[in-house]
């Protein structure tokens, strides 16, 4: 009997040698790019989530750009993934796209979006038609013929709403005016809809989105997955009732999507509501995350905070009447307000870059990318290149001066990239142009505390960033 065991034992030992050997050393119709695929099944996931208390590159990142260079590989969650911060491949993957390459992302957030399946012939009209109906209700028509004043308007009463408290969470406070404000353009919501805050189940939401995928009772996940689908429940309740309503369609982003069932075939009411929970979660997140952080910024850079509010004293100065709305025109006067948004969102790296899928098997530079195999191009190693950007990890907004519209197409990524860049990037850019129009000629402010800056790849302010608000 003890030979049996011994023999079973070994061919144990013997399969899991093999496996690990496997993993280690994966099929590959040529030269893989260097670097290791960790342990098998969860790869090198625990070593990226690990969290630096610092605003510079993640460590998982910058080690290994240093041991292997701007392109290697991973395994992220049991997927193996080529990560790269080279701007010819980053180059080279935006003109494949779509042939070569297809669009991913990783399980756990194909599994929240609903990302269809990878032989869906439907992706492309999904994807075009999501990005031709979101920039037409907020690309740039709909922003300069709408959305500005109703902007303006949003800010001037979050802002007059802050006055007399002793502390603000300036990222609760702008998240929680960023999703009223995009869930009454999205589906005309009313918060007295709901009996729980709407925009409660987002901030948790967005906490447990990049945790490891345990979903079980007490992890962050379990609680991130949970809030998903109360979100998606309260969304779904409007829809249904808009369905079966008989009042006069409503002048928003549902009522287009209703109207277009007939003519979209994947247009049903799950992916609706999943769409406009995907719409409202990403207008929130850059808008309060980056908010966040330019305010931050400003008020530990005084001369940038004056230079600011010069700039926006200025506009208000050279109008006929003091107290008029913002124009499109003021709006795009406002070169250092901009630049200090595209430095915020430089530090900030809040979008993880472009995730995209090998089709086949593709040669790149002597290597061979497997088919299957997924590639990540990292904004925040893009951002933190020093050999692009000067002093990377400071905050510098005077940097944008000069800048090369070819430098900040290849090497800034806060929307993604190519035909793929977020709808969504100018109406991200003007509301907080216009937020921060309201805040620097009205009010000033001044922070009470800030957490601990935490990157893990994603930034994190810990417990945030608190402000005091007084008129001027």
């Amino acid at each position: 009997m003890w030979i049996i065991g011994t023999w079973a034992s070994a061919l144990i030992v013997a399969w899991l040698v093999h496996w690990i050997y496997r993993w280690s050393n994966p099929k590959c119709n040529g030269v893989l790019p260097p670097g290791s695929l960790g342990l098998p099944l969860i790869g090198e996931t625990i070593q990226l989530m690990v969290p630096s208390y610092s605003m510079d590159l993640n460590p998982f990142l910058k080690k290994r750009i240093q041991r292997y260079g701007k392109t290697f590989r991973t395994s992220m969650v049991g997927r193996a993934v080529v990560v790269s911060a080279d701007p010819e491949f980053r180059q080279f993957v935006v003109q494949q796209d779509g042939k070569l390459f297809e669009s991913w992302h990783l399980d756990t957030f194909a599994k929240i979006f609903a990302q269809e399946s990878e032989g869906s012939t439907n992706v492309p009209n999904v994807h075009k038609y999501v990005r031709s109906t979101v920039l037409k209700r907020f690309g740039l028509e709909g922003l300069r013929e709408k959305l500005l004043p109703l902007m303006e308007e949003v800010s001037r009463l979050t802002i007059k709403s802050w006055l007399g408290q002793e502390s603000v969470d300036a990222k609760y406070a702008t998240g929680t005016m960023a999703i009223e404000f995009g869930a009454k353009q999205l589906l005309s919501y009313d918060p007295t809809q709901s009996s729980q805050e709407f925009y409660d189940l987002f901030f948790s939401f967005s906490r447990g989105l990049m945790s490891i995928p345990l979903n079980i009772p007490g992890t962050i996940h379990y609680k991130c997955m949970k809030d998903h689908k109360k979100a998606l429940s309260i969304i779904r309740g409007i829809v249904k009732e808009r369905f079966s309503s008989s009042e006069t369609p409503h002048n928003d982003y549902l009522s287009h999507t209703m109207a277009d069932m007939g003519k979209e075939k994947f247009l049903k009411e799950d992916s609706i509501v999943q769409l406009i929970f995907t719409l409202l979660w990403v207008s929130f997140d850059s808008l309060s995350t980056t908010l966040t952080l330019a305010l931050m910024f400003l008020e530990e850079n005084p001369k940038a905070l004056q230079e600011v509010t010069d700039e926006h004293e200025a506009i208000i100065k050279q109008r006929e009447f003091k107290d008029s709305s913002i124009t499109w025109k003021e709006y795009k006067s406002m070169p250092l307000t901009l630049h200090v948004i595209h430095e915020s969102l430089r530090l900030g790296s809040l979008a993880p870059g472009m995730l995209r899928r090998a089709k086949r098997d593709v040669e790149w530079n002597g290597y061979t990318i497997p088919a299957g195999w997924g590639v990540w191009l990292s904004a925040t190693a893009f951002h933190f290149d020093p050999e692009i950007y000067k002093d990377p990890t400071a905050f510098n907004p005077w940097r944008w001066k000069d800048c090369e519209s070819d430098a900040l197409l290849k090497n800034f990524m806060p929307f993604g990239s190519g035909m793929k860049q977020c709808a969504g990037a100018d109406y991200t850019r003007v509301f907080l142009a216009t937020f921060l129009h309201v805040l620097v000629t009205k009010y000033r402010f001044t922070k009470v505390k800030r957490g601990q800056i935490r990157r893990s790849p994603i930034l994190d302010i810990g417990e945030g960033l608190h402000i005091k608000v007084m008129e001027k």
